[in-house]
């Protein structure tokens, strides 16, 4: 349960980024309250997770989805340039979380 909970987390760690990226400096009412409720979930989520999963996994793992979540988010929607080299980054970072679940 922990690890469903841990990659939840770390989705929602993409949608306030993403949230906060709207948010155009919290000048946007909608955008902002997403952020603050995405926060406080993806940070209760992480906390729940780290009960059970060492911190350095869980943290990494968490992180990971986040940042590729953001990434892809950001060069799916708002345009931002996708590149082979940004993609084998993001491939790496994958790998590397994968490898961390498959250690623990």
């Amino acid at each position: 349960m922990a690890w469903i909970v841990l990659v939840v987390s770390g989705v929602l760690e993409t949608v306030w980024a993403s949230a906060l990226a709207r948010s155009a400096g919290f000048t946007r009412l909608v955008p902002g309250v997403v952020f603050g409720v995405a926060l406080v979930l993806s940070m209760a989520g992480l906390a729940y997770a780290l009960r059970t999963i060492p911190v350095g996994t869980g943290y990494a793992v968490w992180v990971g989805i986040g940042a590729v979540g953001t990434a892809a988010y950001g060069m799916a929607v708002l345009g931002e340039p996708v590149t082979t080299a940004r993609i084998l980054c993001l491939v790496l970072i994958v790998g590397g979380v994968v490898g961390l679940k498959l250690v623990h």
